[in-house]
């Protein structure tokens, strides 16, 4: 069975080699489909060599997902710097960011997603790497929003919803109405920044919108004459 993703191994050292092998077929088919031997063939390597290099398939698996978030997390920051708008709410680059990762056609979801999902807990230093990989993440999305007491619960509220975004860009029709919902989602945040960091609140009588700009209504209570 050939591999999903094109390799160029020639010229490459046997280490490079047994890692991009691992990335197209772990990614594309799967830790727990692919086997060792199907590694080795794949990279062409000597039995000998590939445990020469990674003692078990552990191991591999660790490699393969420590990699993968040093390349995921330099193409999302440098992503995120490239849709950044010139003027405007830094927030705004996310959804652009998010539909340029569902475009790939190498796209199959999110490696470390995948990953806990196929392997759960049985190897805790994978599941920690996932988890090293989501807070990079909400990190970097942190720096977009603006300085508060709210930001980090925001970002985290945030990753969550790309997760979700990512998971449903896997099995609907396109990527349209996941990209939307996130869209509609941050469009709040998105409000409020250009209202100048005012927040909205509506008021309990009259429902009415209300800004530090626009004072909430008070009610008067009328006195009884004597």
């Amino acid at each position: 069975m050939p591999t999903t993703v094109p390799l160029k191994l020639e010229g490459r050292p046997a280490r490079e080699r047994i890692l991009l092998a691992a990335h197209a077929l772990f990614y594309c088919e799967g830790i727990r489909a692919t086997g060792v031997d199907r590694v080795i063939a794949t990279a062409e390597v000597a039995k000998l060599t590939f445990y020469r290099h990674f003692p078990g398939k552990n191991d591999l698996v660790l490699a393969y997902l420590e990699r993968q978030h040093e390349n995921w997390i330099a193409w999302f920051t440098a992503a995120l710097v490239r849709h950044r708008p010139r003027r405007g709410n830094p927030l705004a680059a996310l959804v652009p960011t998010i539909a340029e990762w569902l475009a790939d056609p190498r796209f199959r979801g999110c490696a470390f997603l995948n990953t806990v999902v196929e392997l759960g807990t049985t190897l805790p230093a994978a599941t920690a790497l996932c988890r090293r990989n989501k807070q990079a993440m909400t990190a970097a999305i942190a720096d977009l929003l603006p300085p508060s007491r709210q930001r980090p619960r925001q970002a985290r509220a945030i990753a969550t919803a790309i997760d979700g975004v990512v998971m449903h860009a896997q099995f609907e029709p396109d990527a349209k109405a996941p990209l939307q919902a996130l869209r509609d989602l941050l469009r709040p945040l998105l409000v409020e920044a250009a209202d100048g960091g005012r927040k909205t609140v509506p008021t309990p009588s009259t429902g009415v919108i209300a800004t530090e700009a626009t004072p909430v209504p008070r009610t008067r209570k009328l006195r009884a004459k004597k």
